[in-house]
């Protein structure tokens, strides 16, 4: 573990207020029974293998079913989801795996963005910039005195646990895993950063929160003095591989005792606002500022990071090792629809003297010796190198959204999926495994769960829209097929139902002096589980575009937005060998979508 910075720290078990009185009440993350997963993966492989293929995965998921190892190990991960002092069986695993232990840089592999549209009452950027300070802080007020109202969907109640880690956190670097720092919200500071320079901010001093006008001045200070000189972009250290950057913040750290403080500063605050020189135009320049921008001007490992460009464009940066994005798109739903008061805004107080204002901020610096210059070199071309191979598409397919795929009498998700699913087959002649997220969060530290996208169903639909022959009835009553067995399939992933993280959680209780069952050595375990789609949903009017990356070198990354007239697309993959292309499919992606409509239309005239 990496050196302490020092700072206060909050016990997250003793969450008061209406944002946790459920926690006690909500029930545990279940354990599927051995049989219905096996099944359930045996049938996920059907429409991915060959039939030699297929037919050996099938011997091989039977033959593990009935040894006696796969009950042990079923045995085991029953009783340690009934520990009482374990309170998520799953949640130990899943934040290292797929988080903490993960050792390539969080940009662009982990951190995803929300792209905010343009605010008209808000033209200059530190006016937009206070705005949200002023929204996210109203937000934050909620959190800790516990008064923000659980979240639910539908009837069940979610979990809160993740709120814990919303503000004054920070992911720390450290080898062979990293950990999360959680600050005491007695730090009631934001960091600033401008021209690669960081600011502590004092957003209520002697306990008075300032007003809008009074952030908007303290910004306007910092602009000018950030840009008035140069400074060694330490924050770039952050979008580093973990384990160099483990290092080099053991060197910032031994580098002088200032640097301990920057540090504790930075990792205790509430939150980051970097207010970025650019001035993006397109949708996908827009994506990319929010994104990452040079990154330099951030530090990617705090898990709220606000964005201001130079034009008045906004969006947030979220790191997402302890979070997912239905905590943070909450957030940022509340930030974009928050209306100051007149007295919030402070049009008119009088301007306090220039003296006081800046004694609300200072500046964080870091002492940075030729060894740290040199390190910081090096994590600038791992950054350039890692985001230039990243080909982004945002389309804004407006021809319709929510409400007419509604009309047609079609689940909005599971339309999109199918969509993809044709989009993607038209363009690679194949069915790839396909990922959806879906949310555990009615189970205590919930958190996900795969949808796995790709069945026999969707195939064959997909198929009969190859071929010319297929009636249009025909074609219609495949779709229903497919859209009720994603709708089937991602209803179980929400109850705990599915099959990835179950087989995970068997895989880890293997003893090192146990062998591998064959089911895990299997060459169908390891493809039917590498993403050549990973994808994810959310639905918001406030949104320009959202997204991340790809989560293998084979495939794509795409987020979409189901908003009421129209679907926000938001396709990456990388530049390689592979021969992948976001344009591609994207185009193909509105190809698909107007044929699919089509298709439901022409069939529905038909019966008439």
């Amino acid at each position: 573990m990496p050196s302490n910075t020092g700072g206060s720290h909050r016990a997250i078990e003793k969450s008061l207020g209406r944002l946790y009185e459920n926690q006690s009440r909500l029930p545990r993350l279940p354990v599927p029974s051995l049989e219905s997963t096996l099944l359930k993966y045996s049938r996920s492989l059907e429409p991915l293998l060959s039939a030699e293929d297929l037919a050996e995965s099938k011997r091989v998921i039977e033959a593990f079913a009935k040894s006696s190892q796969a009950k042990e190990l079923q045995k085991r991960l029953e009783a340690r989801a009934a520990d009482p002092g374990c309170a998520n069986w799953l949640e130990e695993w899943w934040n290292d795996l797929s988080y903490m232990g993960y050792r390539d840089p969080v940009i662009p592999y982990v951190s995803y963005h929300y792209s905010f549209n343009d605010d008209p009452e808000c033209q200059r950027p530190n006016q937009r910039a206070a705005k949200l300070i002023l929204g996210a802080l109203s937000f934050r007020k909620m959190v800790v005195d516990g008064s923000l109202e659980p979240e639910k969907a539908k009837s069940d109640v979610l979990c809160s646990h993740s709120y814990n880690f919303m503000f004054n956190a920070c992911r720390i670097p450290g080898k062979p895993s990293d950990h999360c720092r959680i600050g005491s919200y007695d730090h009631e500071t934001i960091v600033v950063i401008r021209n690669n320079q960081l600011f502590s901010f004092e957003f209520a001093p002697q306990g008075t929160q300032l007003t809008m006008g009074e952030i908007e001045r303290v910004l306007d200070r910092i602009v000018r003095i950030a840009d008035s000189r140069a400074a060694v972009p330490v924050g770039i250290l952050t979008a580093d591989n973990r384990d160099s950057w483990t290092d080099n913040r053991e060197l910032l750290i031994e580098s002088s005792p200032e640097n301990i403080q920057v540090l504790d500063e930075i990792e205790s605050s509430a939150f980051v606002l970097s207010l970025e020189k650019d001035r993006p135009v397109t949708r996908e320049e827009f994506s990319h500022a929010i994104w990452h921008g040079n990154g330099r001007n951030r530090w990617f490992d705090k898990p709220c990071q606000f964005v201001v460009t130079d034009s008045a464009r906004a969006g947030f940066n979220g790191e997402h090792s302890m979070m997912d994005g239905t905590p943070t798109l909450r957030l940022v739903e509340y930030v974009n629809g928050f209306k100051p008061s007149p007295e919030q805004i402070g049009s008119s107080v009088e301007p306090r003297a220039s003296s006081e204002e800046d004694g609300w901020f200072h500046e964080l610096k870091f002492v940075t010796p030729p060894a740290v210059v040199s390190t910081v070199k090096k994590a600038e071309a791992v950054f350039s190198a890692g985001v230039a191979k990243q080909h982004l598409k945002v389309l804004n397919f407006a021809a319709f959204g929510k409400e007419e795929i509604k009309r047609l009498g079609c689940s909005p998700d599971a339309f999109i999926q199918m969509v993809i699913q044709l989009a993607y087959t038209r363009l690679h002649k194949i069915a790839r495994p396909t990922y959806e997220s879906s949310m555990t969060r009615k189970y205590l530290h919930g958190r996900t769960e795969t949808c796995r996208s790709v069945t026999n169903e969707s195939v064959a639909w997909c198929r009969a829209m190859a071929t010319t022959s297929t009636s249009a009835e025909e074609r219609v009553r495949l779709f229903k097929q497919a859209l009720a067995k994603h709708t089937q399939l991602t209803r179980e992933a929400v109850e705990g139902q599915g099959v990835d993280r179950h087989l995970l959680g068997l895989r880890m209780l293997i003893r090192p002096d146990e062998s591998k069952p064959d089911i895990f050595n299997d060459p169908a375990y390891a493809y039917s589980s590498h993403w050549y789609l990973s994808t994810s949903q959310i639905s918001s009017e406030n949104f320009t575009s959202y997204g991340w990356s790809e989560v293998s070198p084979k495939g794509y990354g795409i987020a979409y937005n189901i908003r009421k007239e129209s679907l926000l697309i938001h396709i990456t993959c990388m530049r390689n060998e592979y021969g992948l292309n976001s344009d591609h499919l994207a185009s193909h992606f509105e190809a698909a979508a107007t044929d699919v409509r089509n298709m439901i239309l022409s069939a529905a005239a038909q019966q008439k």
